[in-house]
């Protein structure tokens, strides 16, 4: 089915206590309607949708899913419904506020709170001229608040690119569009999805060694989204880096334009070692919020090392 396309829900559809407006984005993995609810409150409502395994045609509420199919799409299904739940019950304000999970029509929704703004993707590319350094600063030390609430709660996010950190008009930025469901359902049925993650803003570990997976994770995808917030370019991808580094290093790429210690910052979380970027959310805002603190590289790798053996000692 991974050639066909999806039909979204018509508007005017009735899901539960939700009727759908229009189609606010789309992709291979699900559809997210702008809606009302049953008290006219406007809400983004996600569809779990993986076009690599379900099928919607003609109308149709209930999507068509082959016999083949099926396994994964339900494990996939469990795996956005557990994403719900968990989701459900985080309260921050720079993490996407879910309200509601449920199933109907054979698969599964989450009905978020709609912001009003942009995402920082549609923010460089509107921009005119470099953006304020402070400006950079300010908002990734909030969007790490949020990232840090996550980890708290023993979650991932996977999936962090500027298309995925919305800025809302009063400034703020806040996590969007999870993909911990992606990255599990894509682990489990092998080539039948398309790709799980987006090239550039991936760390290796997302192409492989998946076992590593982990907040250093989260960590790169924050340092690939400065790079391209400073440089206007995405990094190339991880596992091309790993069989040839050609990428700019930030300190080289935007030189003169900002200050060499938040250039440094990025470059740090760009390691491929996993065990030499910052290995917490707070060891990267601490050195983010503090201008004047010096960024840890020759010594990263020592730590990194450590905080390996500490794990492997602790049984994680």
């Amino acid at each position: 089915m991974s050639g066909q396309a999806n039909q979204p829900l018509p508007e005017g559809f009735q899901i539960d206590e939700y009727r759908i407006l229009r189609v606010l984005a789309s992709g291979g993995f699900s559809f997210v309607y702008l809606a009302h609810d049953r008290n006219e409150i406007t809400v983004a409502l996600k569809e779990y949708l993986p076009a690599g395994l379900a099928l919607r045609v003609n109308g149709a509420a209930v999507p068509s899913v082959a016999e083949g199919d099926l396994a994964a799409f339900r494990f996939g299904m469990k795996c956005f419904f557990e994403e719900g739940r968990a989701l459900a019950g985080l309260n921050h304000p720079n993490v996407v506020r879910v309200f509601n999970f449920f199933r109907a029509n054979e698969t599964v929704y989450m009905a978020m709170r709609y912001e009003r703004g942009r995402t920082l993707q549609e923010h460089i590319e509107a921009r005119h001229g470099p953006l304020h350094e402070d400006w950079v600063r300010r908002t990734f030390a909030q969007l790490l608040n949020g990232l840090r609430e996550v980890h708290s709660n023993r979650l991932l996010h996977l999936d962090i690119k500027p298309s995925n950190i919305y800025v809302r008009n009063d400034g703020t930025p806040v996590l969007i569009d999870f993909g911990a469901a992606r990255q599990t359902l894509g682990a489990t049925a092998g080539r039948v999805l398309p790709m799980m993650y987006t090239p550039g803003y991936a760390s290796p570990e997302h192409h492989r060694d998946r076992e590593l997976l982990g907040p250093w994770s989260d960590v790169y995808s924050v340092g690939a989204s400065l790079y391209a917030t400073l440089a206007e370019v995405s990094p190339p991808p991880a596992d091309q880096r790993r069989e040839r580094d050609r990428m700019i290093p930030a300190s080289k790429a935007c030189s003169g334009r900002f200050s060499r210690q938040l250039l440094e910052i990025v470059d740090w979380c760009l390691r491929l070692d996993h065990m030499e970027r910052p290995q917490s959310v707070f060891a990267l805002q601490k050195t983010l919020l503090d201008e004047e603190a010096p960024v840890l590289k020759a010594a990263a790798p020592i730590f990194g090392q450590l905080a390996g053996a500490l794990r492997r000692l602790a049984g994680k």
